[in-house]
């Protein structure tokens, strides 16, 4: 079980936001909680944060999970104080009339505010049948004129889904923002684990930055850290509600552990590694080839970062990815915890992981 200061951090932490390129509210948070455990704390000049334990260590581990989230940005202020935006991140345009959403203004203000669209009774039968594009709705924060508006917010003011985090029966949550603040929670815990441990090897937890804009946290931060290997954890898409098809996308299920992926971005000998220690630790996992045949996390910068990086990729179940309702299970967060933990404790500083040879 998660203790309680554990689970007061993560409410923090998921009712924060950090719209990709604007970090700064989850990016505090994170610095904060790992200041209380770890040997050394700094942020990069891209806002990634690095918190490491034992680091004269030579063997170097890297741990990764962003703290990005999808959003939006102001883009201009109509004469009637209206707004009207573009989007940072893959938006899933379906969710967002009537969305209730917060502009962080940079006196450190959320402004509230109401996605718009026209109402369904003024629609055509076309306009009915279809998702409205994002040029085409506007946020209205309750301001009569442009002039009364721009006291508010400004272009290029960062935009967020509104804080909604919960707890759901006994063991999932939901949030905004899950993706990927859930594997940021993971690894600063996993980091928390270890620093109870003697550890033979330096370990680097990063929250990164960018991800959701093409992985641009990832690749300084895995290059100033030079590490021998690398975990990942990001979230993945629990098949088990209706309409997925598990032939195409395999089968995952919410609270059935974290999922290990078998891909071009997992390094064979690390992945054997993960394997073994769950079945002789006990920690359920599933197990994915993933949506593709490499791409789309942090672990893809990190593997090919300098000479090369021994890279793996957790996951945690997630339902409705890219809305602002997202659900994943609290179960599934504590064995990828768990599982994390282990393996970089078993680590003794002297490991290879070129696959093939014996």
């Amino acid at each position: 079980m998660l203790a309680k200061s554990s689970l007061e951090f993560l409410e923090r932490f998921m009712k924060s936001s950090g719209p990709s390129g604007f970090e700064f509210e989850p990016a505090a948070l994170f610095r904060q909680y790992a200041r209380t455990f770890a040997d050394s704390v700094k942020t990069d000049v891209n806002g990634s944060t690095i918190a490491c334990i034992n680091p004269d260590a030579k063997f170097k581990v890297m741990l990764a999970g962003h703290y990005d989230e999808i959003g939006f940005q102001v883009v201009y202020v109509d004469e009637g104080g209206l707004v009207t935006f573009r989007s940072v991140g893959g938006i899933d345009k379906h969710t967002l009339p009537g969305l209730e959403v917060d502009i962080l203004n940079e006196k450190g203000q959320r402004i509230p505010g109401v996605i718009g669209r026209k109402p369904i009774h003024l629609q055509t039968e076309k306009e009915r049948e279809t998702a409205s594009e994002i040029k085409d709705l506007w946020i209205d924060i309750g301001a009569e004129s442009r002039e009364e508006a721009e006291k508010l917010v400004r272009t290029g003011d960062p935009i967020a889904f509104r804080s909604n985090y919960r707890r759901l029966g006994k063991n999932a949550i939901m949030s905004k923002g899950l993706d990927d603040k859930i594997g940021a929670f993971v690894i600063i815990e996993a980091l928390r684990e270890l620093a109870k441990r003697k550890v033979k090897v330096g370990v680097y937890a990063v929250g990164t930055v960018q991800e959701e804009l093409g992985l641009r946290g990832a690749r300084p931060s895995a290059f100033g850290i030079d590490p021998q290997a690398a975990i990942c954890v990001d979230v993945g898409f629990a098949t088990d509600v209706p309409g997925v098809e598990k032939k195409t996308w395999g089968d995952v299920t919410l609270g059935g552990g974290p999922i290990l992926q078998r891909n071009a971005n997992n390094n064979p000998v690390l992945n054997r590694l993960m394997f073994d220690l769950a079945a002789k630790k006990k920690i359920p996992y599933q197990l994915e080839c993933g949506h593709r045949a490499s791409g789309g996390t942090d672990t893809d910068a990190i593997q090919l970062t300098r000479s090369g990086v021994a890279t793996a990729l957790v996951s945690i179940p997630n339902r409705y990815m890219h809305t602002p309702v997202e659900i994943c299970d609290l179960r599934d967060v504590e064995n990828a915890i768990k599982l994390i933990a282990e393996t970089i404790a078993s680590f003794k500083g002297k490991e290879t992981f070129i696959p093939g040879i014996d």
